[in-house]
């Protein structure tokens, strides 16, 4: 019996979940579904405050992610400066920042036609 997907909902949830775990920062979705020759379905950024928070974070959104769904991020770059890290699970991809990153390459400016949600956090 195939294994059934979890659905888009159900993983942008954990990966929220994921990133305040760790207390992780300025979390935005943005929702990409209603512009054209999108690679993904949702982006979903937040920053840490260095490189050590960043790959918690990552590391926080794969074990929670992994627990609650069984599914893993099909692929995962730049780990090694931590700097910014992208986690793609196919239809959510997933921005890990360090904050003077974050501001340098914009990407909420970018993709300013998504649909955007902030995530209060209360830490």
């Amino acid at each position: 019996m195939a294994k059934k997907e979890a659905s888009t909902d159900q993983l942008v949830t954990q990966i929220i979940k994921g990133i305040e775990e760790v207390k992780g920062q300025d979390i935005q979705i943005l929702d990409l579904r209603e512009i054209e020759n999108t690679v993904c379905d949702y982006f979903i950024i937040c920053n840490g405050t260095s490189n050590t928070q960043v790959n918690a974070i990552v590391n926080s959104i794969q074990k929670t992610v992994s627990k609650a769904l069984k599914e893993k991020p099909w692929h995962i770059e730049g780990r090694d400066n931590a700097e910014w890290v992208l986690m793609d699970f196919v239809h959510v991809v997933v921005h890990v920042f360090q904050r003077h990153i974050r501001e340098f390459y914009d990407i909420e400016g970018l993709w300013g036609d998504a649909k955007t949600v902030t995530i209060e956090t209360t830490y």
